[in-house]
């Protein structure tokens, strides 16, 4: 059977790091695209070095041109600026959306049936002009953010208990912001309420610790922003979808009523299989939780006004 085709669209520390993730995953063949002449493809042949010691038969080609990606089955889109420190998401959205645009253009002409996974930041506004740009429907244009807000927010609770993490189980909802929504009423440690575990006052130091990990990262880096984790967390989407896996993962998806959400992406529990976002998951919020996840809304909404505006002005 002939291996599915996986298009990455920007070959940085992200790109090449899902690259590898492809190929030891034995997921499929991997396209790494890139402007940056010698980056994609000095990435590629180095991955395809490793190819005997790992014992993997994956094509990994490295490219600037977007013919290459034709017929990808999946395209994950990590192009664009990465943020520097005291930078926030949002401080991205003006540059970022004019390399999207053209991205976009470039999967709707070449990879027309593809999956698409938007990690570029700001996500929320990103995966929205994604969308418009490709046309493409609603099932099969996804954000990643929620799956790395919520391994963010299992890894620290595990730390303060002294766990696995597999003994933890989390969700982080909403926007890919400094609004995000830890979800403490789901959040369970085998079974429990984290809440028996851990006092309310440390969980708000470890939430608000969740909702600046992006930028803690960044702070230490400075050069660059936070990349093994978000490869991995946009991998086993594409993984869900590739083996339609049917898995339940909180993403960034296009909402048409749910939640009471219209026509905005929002990071809720879906569900990807072979149909790409085959249902929306809703979860009852408590109280506190629903003020938190409106408040992140509106945010998001005056993300995607403020693209909007640059995007009219250019």
């Amino acid at each position: 059977m002939a291996r599915k085709k996986i298009a990455l669209i920007g070959a940085g520390n992200i790109g090449g790091t899902m690259a590898h993730l492809c190929a030891v995953k034995a997921l499929g063949d991997v396209v790494l695209y890139d402007v940056i002449d010698g980056l994609p493809q000095g990435k590629a042949l180095d991955l395809l070095q490793s190819a005997p010691i790992e014992n993997f038969d994956a094509e990994i080609v490295g490219t600037t041109k977007y013919e290459d990606i034709a017929g990808a089955d999946v395209c994950i889109v990590t192009a664009g600026i990465a943020r520097k420190p005291g930078m926030s998401r949002d401080d991205l959205v003006g540059t970022n959306a004019k390399i999207l645009s053209q991205v976009a253009v470039g999967i709707k002409k070449h990879a027309p049936n593809s999956f698409v996974i938007v990690i570029t930041n700001p996500l929320d506004a990103m995966v929205t002009l994604t969308k418009r740009v490709t046309g493409f429907p609603k099932n099969r244009v996804v954000g990643q953010s929620g799956i790395l807000d919520s391994s963010r927010y299992r890894t620290f609770v595990a730390q303060e208990l002294k766990v696995s993490v597999a003994s933890v189980s989390a969700v982080v909802l909403g926007g890919h912001g400094d609004d995000m929504v830890p979800v403490r009423s789901s959040c369970q440690v085998s079974g429990v309420p984290v809440e028996r575990f851990i006092s309310g006052q440390r969980l708000d130091e470890i939430e608000a610790r969740v909702r600046n990990a992006g930028g803690e990262i960044v702070a230490l880096l400075k050069t660059g922003s936070a990349f093994y984790s978000p490869a991995s967390a946009a991998i086993r989407m594409a993984q869900s979808y590739l083996q339609d896996r049917k898995e339940i993962l909180p993403c960034a998806a296009y909402l048409e009523g749910e939640y009471g959400v219209n026509g905005y992406y929002f990071c809720v529990p879906v569900m990807i299989g072979s149909g790409g976002v085959e249902k929306v998951i809703e979860i009852e919020l408590a109280p506190r939780e629903r003020k938190l996840f409106e408040q992140s809304l509106a945010r998001v909404k005056e993300l995607v006004q403020t693209m909007d505006k640059l995007l009219a002005a250019s």
